[in-house]
């Protein structure tokens, strides 16, 4: 962490802001540790269950929140995550949604890659008949520099196995997008 805060330093520095003030002297470690926040978390283990009431339903986890760093100026995207599955042989417990989101979401990348990942993700440990992840979010990156388009979101859709098929694809993003309008 001591490289991270000294390059943190000389950035803050070469950009002309004086951080040898009261208020400054701490930026480059707080800086530091806000970014190891953001690009850092514990591995997670995706606990799978026998789906022995053979429930072959549409499974929808909505308004997962998302926190990411877009890769092209390390500057924050935030929103929501909408999952669901077609079960098959295993289920996935609940909370393993949010926690496999936010664990993809920890490293700088694209929305579209953040997208995959997680349907990706879910297609390998849990192999369910389908697969749909739809991200929302807001790119401070556009919202606070360049076009200053506060307010805009940018939509993002993955979809794998039978949630390809235009009925149950119409289903999955009828209801992402009916839960993503909710307050």
């Amino acid at each position: 962490m001591v490289a991270a805060e000294s390059a943190a330093s000389d950035l803050l520095r070469s950009l002309g802001l004086d951080i040898d003030t009261d208020e400054m002297a701490e930026t480059p470690r707080r800086m530091v540790a806000a970014y190891h926040e953001l690009l850092t978390g514990p591995d997670v283990d995706l606990t799978t269950f026998p789906n022995t009431e053979g429930y072959d339903e549409l499974v929808l986890v909505a308004n997962i929140p998302v926190r990411s760093v877009c890769e092209h100026h390390m500057l924050p995207f935030v929103g929501v995550a909408h999952v669901g599955y077609l079960p098959d042989e295993r289920i996935l417990g609940l909370s393993k949604f949010a926690r496999l989101v936010e664990l993809v979401a920890r490293r700088p990348q694209t929305q579209e890659r953040l997208t995959t990942h997680v349907a990706d993700q879910l297609i390998t440990h849990l192999q369910p008949r389908g697969v749909g992840v739809v991200v929302e979010a807001e790119h401070t990156c556009m919202s606070l520099r360049g076009v200053r388009a506060q307010g805009t979101r940018t939509v993002t859709s993955a979809l794998r196995g039978t949630l390809r098929d235009a009925a149950a694809r119409a289903e999955f993003l009828s209801l992402a997008r009916e839960q993503g309008a909710r307050p």
